[in-house]
């Protein structure tokens, strides 16, 4: 059976990790690496580092802080996310240490443009982020530059549909940080059906995770604050799951 991924997500703002609530409060958590050195050591099956503020300030990637991850011989697989413009960019991440890349802004600016990064690294190198959320008026794509909300873009659908992107993390942005909120039914738009997807945003709870990875277009669900609490977080989620196409947990020491 093909195993289904619990993704560890640190997410880092002005250089430092921080909890995010709904895209728009943050409390410091410290440095990166060090969270990211916990989720190698505990098990995760993916780490995803995501840098929030690197499109807003046309920085592009954050390369030194992925040389400094690198250093540490991650054995987890990682993504990273953050002023991705264009396919030099994302080589440069995969160089700097990063075994695959993430767009979410270049999604709303230049498809051309996603499309070049996948050309070099490979469609399975690359992941679109789309935060979205149920309203009366259909399904919202929110851009967090402006803060504004858009239908979902039929021709970046059709390219998810046709595998030119590997997967779509499917982000609950309003209910990001809130135990045990995210709305299930993001996973079952009619416009991603298909598409390999990856669930986060509010999913803490075991029946939210159980019932998210029993969804048959689901690969994996990623977990960001709830994974930062308390020691070997990752191990306790799996166990909790047990039963479902997971790989197992495993433990280490946290001694050096």
């Amino acid at each position: 059976m093909i195993k289904k991924r619990l993704i560890g997500v640190v997410t880092v703002k002005n250089g430092w990790a921080v909890q995010s609530f709904g895209y728009g409060r943050y409390l410091p958590l410290g440095r990166p690496e060090v969270l990211i050195a916990n989720l190698d050591r505990w098990g995760a099956d993916e780490i995803l580092l995501q840098c929030i503020d690197r499109s807003h300030t046309i920085q592009g990637p954050d390369l030194r802080l992925l040389d400094r991850v690198s250093r540490q011989g991650l054995a987890t697989p990682l993504i990273y996310s953050g002023g991705l413009r264009h396919a030099a960019d994302g080589v440069a991440a995969i160089k700097a240490g990063a075994d695959r890349v993430c767009v979410d802004a270049l999604l709303h600016d230049d498809l051309d443009a996603v499309m070049s990064i996948c050309e070099p690294l490979g469609a399975q190198a690359v992941v679109a982020s789309l935060p979205l959320s149920m309203t009366n008026d259909g399904i919202r794509w929110f851009d967090y530059r402006s803060r504004q909300s858009f239908p979902l873009a039929t021709e970046l659908a059709r390219l998810l549909r046709e595998g030119a992107i590997s997967e779509a993390m499917i982000i609950d942005w309003r209910h990001e940080g809130s135990p045990g909120a995210f709305d299930l039914r993001l996973l079952a738009l009619p416009a991603l059906r298909g598409i390999p997807l990856i669930a986060f945003g509010g999913l803490s709870s075991e029946p939210l995770l159980r019932e998210a990875l029993q969804m048959p277009e689901v690969v994996g669900v990623a977990q960001g604050n709830f994974l930062s609490y308390r020691e070997h977080a990752v191990q306790a989620v799996k166990q909790l799951l047990h039963g479902l196409p997971l790989r197992a947990a495993h433990f280490e020491s946290s001694a050096p």
